[in-house]
């Protein structure tokens, strides 16, 4: 059996055996069986019960480990996230959404540049690994950058444009926007790209028909922020006579699916228009907390059957990527929103979190373990006093779990970051130190 740093670091195809494990496989239920998991290369291979019989013969495995108990399951996927705002964490909190955006948030972010984009994604890949989540759906400028870093450390990474009337014309916005979705989509098997644009309230009519225009030619989705604070919602109303999910719905915007960033301030009709089309809600309830935003109707929305999943939004509005905090507050402000301490239990939160999240990024292969499925997975330390005692394993993560509980992460079938340690490439001091020297340099 070879050393774990050698095995880590190599970045080679490795296959590992995972025994003595808790399973919790989210296809289908939520019951956790005992045995083993391999992966061989980058693919589950088997889920199942021990094979200790010395009449089986077992895949050559690189590495065997002994889960000593705890939990392996799918890794969270963080639905909606700015990773390269890092360099913001912290620096203009306790204002108002619009002046946190417009008198801090704009003029900060036309001084960056792609090789800080850069630098700057790596820093929130490392607290994405510590936080057990192994995917991200980013919105941000300079995909290039922000992909190489995801594929520099081992990430997955699913780009969404954020075009607006402040990053070019119409003509440039909409070819960039369809040259990075055909050079995207085609790059490196850990990236891919989604049509979208920033919002209703940054995006005139001609760039919104022409984004509408190219979601029909691809047949693509398209996603954007959404009704995410009251003021948004009534410049709408005041601009165009109708709410920004049905002004965009009338543009034929979301003929081929999509979805919404917050998703607030909803009316029925737009609920409506989100269920018709099959769209995602992707929840942030950490930032719109923070913000002052409101609290999102989900308990309604899955009563609806819309799919739910769940976001850290950026650094800057957080200012944390804990997907942990995030679930806690989804069903806590559910409870008090709807005076009912039984809605939105931790079951349907767990698979916001997990599957409803990969259904909304398109990662067919990695929303559940199953043989077959690439091994985009974590391990839930339980052995911790806060997971003690088990009564309920799933209630346990969702209330009272945190990023302390991620004993390993890993993605594509490597093993990213495992007890306290990072794998990806780059000391994790090296990424803070430019991480730092960055934010100086904009002040």
């Amino acid at each position: 059996m070879i050393n774990k740093e050698v095995y880590i670091l190599k970045g080679a195809i490795m296959n590992t055996r995972f025994y003595n494990a808790k399973i919790l496989t989210m296809a289908g239920n939520f019951s956790i069986t005992e045995g083993e998991l391999w992966v061989e290369g980058n693919r589950i291979t088997y889920i199942g019960q021990s094979m200790n019989d010395n009449a089986i013969k077992l895949p050559n495995f690189d590495r065997e480990i002994d889960v000593k108990g705890n939990l392996i399951m799918p890794g969270f996927k963080n639905a909606h996230t700015h990773s390269a705002m890092t360099f913001l964490r912290s620096y203009a909190d306790d204002l108002p959404l619009l002046d946190w955006l417009n008198k801090q948030i704009f003029p900060m972010e036309a001084k960056i540049n792609g090789e800080d984009m850069y630098h700057l994604s790596k820093l929130a890949i490392l607290e994405y690994l510590t936080s057990g989540i192994t995917a991200n759906f980013d919105m941000y400028f300079c995909p290039e950058d922000v992909s190489q870093a995801s594929i520099d450390m081992g990430f997955r990474t699913v780009l969404c444009a954020g075009i607006n009337e402040f990053t070019g014309s119409t003509e440039e916005n909409l070819n960039n926007l369809e040259s990075w979705y055909q050079k995207f989509n085609h790059w490196n098997d850990l990236i891919s790209y989604n049509l979208g644009f920033h919002g209703e309230y940054t995006a005139e009519r001609p760039l919104l028909e022409g984004v509408a225009a190219l979601s029909k030619k691809y047949k693509a989705p398209v996603f954007t922020h959404n009704s995410e604070t009251r003021a948004e919602v009534e410049q709408c109303l005041r601009k165009n006579g109708t709410t920004p999910t049905t002004y965009l719905d009338q543009l034929g915007m979301f003929d081929y699916g999509g979805g919404g960033y917050h998703c607030v301030h909803m009316t029925e009709e737009d609920l409506a228009v989100f269920k018709k089309h099959n769209l995602t809600v992707v929840t942030n309830p950490g930032s719109n907390s923070k913000l002052a935003s409101g609290i999102a109707s989900i308990a309604k929305m899955l009563d609806m059957g819309i799919n739910i999943a769940i976001g850290t939004d950026g650094p800057a509005s957080n200012n944390a990527l804990d997907m942990f905090r995030e679930m806690y507050l989804v069903t806590v402000l559910q409870k008090l929103k709807e005076d009912d301490a039984s809605a939105v239990p931790a079951d349907q939160v767990l698979y916001m979190a997990t599957v409803g999240g990969a259904k909304a990024m398109g990662l067919k292969d990695m929303d559940t373990l199953e043989a077959g499925k690439i091994a985009d997975l974590i391990i839930i330390d339980l052995a911790q006093p806060n997971m003690q005692p088990i009564n309920n394993i799933t209630k346990n993560i969702v209330y009272s779990g945190s990023k302390q509980n991620v004993k390993l992460t890993m993605v594509n079938g490597k093993i990213l970051y495992e007890d306290n340690q990072f794998y990806v490439g780059d000391d994790a001091e090296n990424i803070y130190k430019k991480a730092n020297e960055i934010i100086n340099r904009l002040r």
